[in-house]
């Protein structure tokens, strides 16, 4: 697959802390309950933290209570992947960013009572957040 930001192993080690590289190079999970951004409220932009691409709008956040953010819908659709996960004995949906192809989390059919019906859930490490400026 091509992304439109290509680094090298090294260059991406180089770029993110240990945990952040595990999680958006390697798959890895944070644990639940423990990202920061689970309980950002402010209205804002998620991105990737990884390249900066633009992923999730603060208006598609919702209160899933699974311990990671989750969002009904991205930014674009074509601002994530969606790929056939089997590991862990389990079929289940990848999210990467489709700019770099770092892996951000899942998406799953759960999200009930939302627009949608996804339930987008995404490591915070593998995000980061602006805020909306206030004016």
């Amino acid at each position: 697959m091509t992304y439109t930001v290509n680094k090298t192993d090294d260059q991406w080690r180089d770029e993110l802390e240990p945990e952040q590289y595990a999680v958006l190079r390697e798959a890895a999970t944070e644990r639940p309950w423990t990202g920061e951004l689970l309980d950002e409220h402010r209205a804002g932009l998620y991105s990737c933290a990884a390249c900066g691409a633009e992923l999730f709008r603060s208006g598609t956040k919702f209160a899933s209570h699974c311990g990671w953010p989750s969002f009904y819908e991205s930014i674009r659709p074509e601002a994530v992947l969606l790929l056939e996960d089997k590991t862990l004995g389990m079929e289940r949906t990848e999210v990467r960013c489709a700019a770099c192809g770092s892996h951000l989390g899942h998406v799953f059919p759960d999200g009930f009572g939302t627009p949608t019906g996804d339930r987008y859930c995404m490591n915070s490490i593998s995000l980061s957040f602006s805020p909306e400026e206030a004016g």
